[in-house]
């Protein structure tokens, strides 16, 4: 990390001001070669840390008029010693600012890598690194929730407060190991056996709040069945709220997946309006059934749609025979034409009656009673996996107790316990896992 990078912080495209970030021992001298303070008296050697001063920056070629700012190590965003330049967002001005970083000795930074260099400097945990990248990332208000939860260490003091406790019980065990004539045995057995209780509780708790969490993080996925011309893409427009599907009286007009999103109570939801499921000689209308039947499974919940102004058909009873066991909501559309289902939502996609309470059961069927906003969900398929290999090792170490195996013994799995749990804080984390997660943030994040 002795290498000064530097990178464009702000997005790509032109603005009213971008931001030249810079990282490394030795940024200020390089800050130095580039920037003139207008104010008599001020150098830039003698900046004061966390203060804006107004100048020139000299790109060579032209100067522009900005701002810099000095960030003292270790406090920084990455812990280092940092500087930021306030240039015009125009594009030829942001890449000749960072280009003139290059000429002073900087180097191209890769993507995360001033994250990552707060991760390696102890600013932030591998968890929040990634709640940082989902709240960038998130296209719902829930989704930033979530993020910004992670991001400032909600689930790292909640894997903290386990991994104490377990390194506690260790302790105890590694004292009756050590002090056999101390007779500790029993004491340490107590001590680790509640221990090991109470992170079982902790543990599937946090594994339980993964349904909601993903579906938090990643949105709910709809499918909006039926046969054709029950009004599917009248519904998907309904509930969008503009012209996203055709609409047409002639059978197979939808031949693929249409999709369309919307917030529900602060959640992404997607939406997607399926071919007419059936039989059908089309080549092309049956790769799109064959496409519906992929989301049909895949989806969180699936809307059957029924032609609520005709009777009930054997195709309708057949559709319907394939997501009953699925989480679905029926929904009888045409209330207009004077008919209401029975056994469903009742609504008029041409007149949108009904739309609103339907929106409120798709909230429903996805979260059941609601989210709890002060809850930890687990949002991130990583860690998921590491509570799960937490549970089993808990498992491990209880048997291991009942079957009366030595407690130097069972110290492995309880050890291999406090080790999963740090792959989720980065502490036990491997070099690739580390990579990974840095490589889906942007240069100069």
């Amino acid at each position: 990390m002795s290498e000064i990078i530097s990178a464009i912080g702000t997005a790509n495209g032109v603005g009213g001001v971008a931001i030249i970030r810079v990282s490394g021992k030795g940024s200020l001298e390089l800050l130095e070669k580039m920037f003139r303070p207008i104010k008599k008296g001020v150098t830039v050697k003698n900046f004061e840390p966390y203060k804006l001063y107004v100048g020139e920056i000299d790109c060579g070629e032209f100067t522009d008029f900005g701002m810099a700012v000095y960030f003292k190590a270790p406090n920084s965003y990455t812990g280092e010693d940092m500087v930021e330049i306030h240039s015009h967002g125009g594009l030829e001005i942001q890449r000749g600012v960072l280009k003139t970083t290059f000429k002073h000795g900087a180097v191209p930074a890769t993507k995360g890598e001033f994250t990552k260099r707060a991760f390696l400097n102890g600013k932030l945990s591998l968890s929040s690194a990634e709640g940082l990248i989902d709240m960038i990332n998130g296209e719902s208000v829930a989704s930033v929730k979530a993020g910004y939860g992670l991001y400032r260490e909600k689930l790292l003091k909640e894997i903290e407060e386990i991994q104490d406790k377990l390194t506690y019980a260790l302790a105890e065990i590694g004292a009756d190991v050590d002090y056999p004539e101390e007779d500790l045995e029993d004491l340490a057995l107590d001590t680790l056996l509640k221990t090991l209780e109470e992170t079982l509780v902790k543990v599937n708790a946090l594994i339980g709040g993964y349904d909601k969490g993903s579906k938090i993080k990643n949105g709910v996925k709809v499918a909006i069945v039926g046969k054709p011309n029950t009004g599917k893409s009248s519904l998907l427009n309904a509930l969008l709220n503009y012209e996203k599907a055709i609409v047409s009286s002639v059978e197979g007009t939808t031949r693929d997946v249409v999709e369309g999103s919307i917030d529900i109570n602060g959640v992404h939801f997607d939406f997607f309006d399926t071919a007419g499921i059936r039989t059908s000689c089309d080549e092309i209308e049956k790769m799109g059934i064959e496409r519906s039947e992929k989301i049909l499974k895949s989806a969180d919940v699936c809307v059957v749609v029924f032609d609520g102004a005709s009777p009930l058909t054997e195709q309708d009873k057949e559709i319907y025979d394939r997501v009953k066991d699925l989480n679905h909501v029926k929904v009888y559309n045409k209330n207009d034409l004077g008919r209401d289902g029975v056994g469903g939502v009742s609504i008029s996609a041409k007149t949108g009656d009904g739309i609103d309470k339907l929106k409120a059961l798709l909230y429903e069927k996805a979260f059941g009673s609601g989210i709890d906003r002060n809850a930890e969900l687990i949002t991130e398929e990583r860690h998921l996996k590491a509570l799960e290999k937490a549970r089993d090792y808990v498992h491990a170490s209880i048997t291991g107790i009942e079957d009366l195996v030595p407690l130097d013994i069972v110290a492995e799995d309880v050890k291999s316990v406090w080790d999963a749990l740090g792959e989720i804080t980065g502490k036990t984390a491997t070099e690739e896992i580390i990579d990974e997660i840095f490589s889906k943030f942007c240069v100069g994040k």
